[in-house]
């Protein structure tokens, strides 16, 4: 049994901070994370206003999860340059616990996430969030666009109604009852912020597009004299002070009824957070500490609630945002916090002019990205074990609730997982997901045969059995096993039998690291599953390239490598 080491354990929990400190930081670097955490600042402060409304309370409890999380997220984070917050994912489960329970009930709610993640963190169970299958995660994502989407109708039209009904069915049918009183105004304002989001992503991508929009609707409605509500006339005026520590009354009775509620705010954040820090891993080439970012997050909902804050997670969108700014070290997240706090303080007295129907119309914006509706399709494209943990998800998400969808899904893929083992073929529990073509024991005589026929610059990696969910993560390490990459990668898949849609998205992932690395990736062996399954979900020959056999893939290896000592 391996010995516990007290401080490889505690490294585990490093800040991110403390090793940037420790490696150096100057004034150039400062300079570089005050630009990035000033961009992502103009993008978080409409966001963070919008999510609250949406999640059905005020939009300064918006802001000061931005600044109070946000801060905690960048300063005790795993993640160099991930960017916390408020984030969409929360707004279903966050406006049926506050119509549920009340604002108090969302507040112990998220106390109980905070404590679960830090235990998770501890617990070192950052690595087993990887292990989500894809459909599941495709499923909720799109499920969650949905309910955002239909959230915005009442501020987009304008509509004359009470609150928002929580459940979908309802909440349409009451839509019906008043569509007669839509305001031609806010109509006008919705397509009119919809109009300068999309034309600048399309003529000016680098442009605060949420921001702009939100400016010039603001102008039309206040110049024009537009009879359309506005920040002002629902919630009042914004205060223009620091965050405040408060304890509101919490009903401590309800806690039984509110952990299911808290689990998913705890599962949200940590999925949501882990996914944002690979994805900035990507952009980066860094390495995020998984178990250090989910204690990170867990004290930041703490932070949160006792501010009368929000549930907060890492954003990819802002994080991505961050590091395309020249954001690179956790510094840049701190400083965003800072600038919102500056932009509360100096700001509030003009936010109240901001149309409900200009936020509606970023939060339409937001639902469309976030519904990743090209992957929908893709994983439509699967085995009928994912399309039907993709549907059955979603439909959940949409129809009833998120914790049951994310139970469901998670459940009903482990079936799914089960029968496709019933059904593989010859495989041997004894071999390793991905090992070197020498194998895991004494190397035999066609082996090394084989590894001498690799010309100089070329790799080859064998995959031995079913590339599924549980699996498929290990992919993403292969090209750091490198000391110096590769010309060459010939990934051998003749030991697979079977591969679903999270070995699909793996290999993508690692096709796409190829490509950014100009690694020629060159597939050898596939069995018929995994062609077919490969083919039908869009993988083509132009993201890596196929070969028959192991000899075919050595001389396609050759070619490439002599087209490029000629290139």
């Amino acid at each position: 049994m391996a010995r516990f080491d007290r401080r490889q354990y505690l490294r585990m929990f490093e800040p991110k901070l403390l090793t940037v400190l420790r490696e150096g930081y100057g004034l150039q670097a400062l300079k570089a994370d005050a630009l990035a955490g000033l961009t992502v600042a103009v993008v978080a402060l409409p966001l963070a206003m919008a999510l609250a409304i949406a999640s059905g309370t005020t939009p300064e409890k918006g802001l000061h999860t931005a600044i109070i999380a946000g801060f905690l997220i960048s300063f005790l984070g795993g993640s160099r340059v991930q960017i916390g917050g408020p984030t969409a994912a929360f707004i279903p489960v966050v406006f049926v616990v506050i119509q549920t329970f009340g604002y108090g009930g969302l507040i112990l709610c998220t106390l109980m996430a905070g404590l679960m993640l830090i235990a998770a963190g501890l617990l070192r169970l950052g690595t087993l969030m990887k292990y989500m299958p894809q459909p599941v995660i495709t499923g909720f994502t799109a499920g969650i666009a949905v309910s955002i989407f239909s959230s915005q109708v009442k501020d987009a039209l304008g509509l004359q109604m009470g609150d928002v009904p929580a459940e979908f069915f309802e909440r349409w049918t009451a839509y019906g009852a008043h569509l007669a009183s839509t305001q031609p105004a806010a109509v006008a304002l919705t397509v009119l912020g919809l109009a300068v989001i999309v034309g600048l992503r399309k003529g000016r991508p680098k442009w605060p597009g949420f921001l702009i929009a939100l400016c010039v609707c603001t102008f039309a409605a206040v110049g024009l004299g537009l009879p359309a509500e506005t920040i002002g006339s629902r919630f009042g005026d914004l205060p223009s002070s620091l965050p405040a520590f408060e304890f509101p009354h919490i009903p401590f009775e309800r806690t039984f009824d509110l952990l299911p509620s808290a689990f998913t705010i705890a599962f949200l954040a940590g999925v949501e957070s882990l996914l944002s820090a690979v994805v900035a891993d990507g952009m980066t080439g860094g390495r995020h500490r998984s178990n250090g970012e989910l204690v990170a997050q867990g004290v930041a909902n703490v932070g949160s609630a006792l501010f009368g804050g929000l549930p907060a997670t890492g954003a990819i969108a802002r994080t991505a945002t961050n590091i395309r700014s020249g954001g690179r070290t956790p510094v840049a997240g701190m400083l965003h916090a800072g600038f919102l706090l500056l932009f509360m303080l100096l700001l509030s007295p003009l936010m109240r002019y901001v149309p409900l129907a200009a936020l509606a119309a970023v939060l339409l914006v937001v639902a469309w990205n976030m519904s990743e509706a090209e992957n929908f399709r893709n994983t439509m494209s699967a085995p009928w074990g994912d399309r039907l943990v993709l549907l059955l998800t979603f439909l959940l998400t949409v129809l009833f609730d998120l914790t049951l969808a994310i139970q469901a899904g998670i459940v009903l893929a482990a079936f799914v997982f089960m029968f496709r083992m019933a059904e593989a073929v010859e495989v041997s529990s004894g071999v390793r997901l991905i090992d070197d073509d020498l194998g895991s024991g004494p190397p035999r005589e066609s082996d090394l045969d084989q590894r001498a026929q690799l010309p100089p610059g070329v790799e080859a990696y064998q995959i031995g059995g079913p590339l599924f969910f549980g699996a498929a993560n290990r992919l993403d390490n292969l090209l750091d096993q490198f000391f110096e990459p590769p010309k060459v990668l010939i990934l051998r898949m003749r030991l697979v039998p079977v591969i679903d849609a999270s070995g699909v998205h793996a290999l993508k992932k690692l096709a796409e690291r190829c490509r950014r690395r100009d690694i020629v990736l060159i597939v050898s062996g596939l069995q018929e599953q995994p062609n077919r399954v490969i083919a039908k979900m869009g993988l083509e020959d132009g993201a890596l390239h196929l070969a028959s056999n192991f000899e075919r893939a050595v001389r396609m290896a050759r070619a490439s490598i002599a087209q490029h000592v000629e290139g």
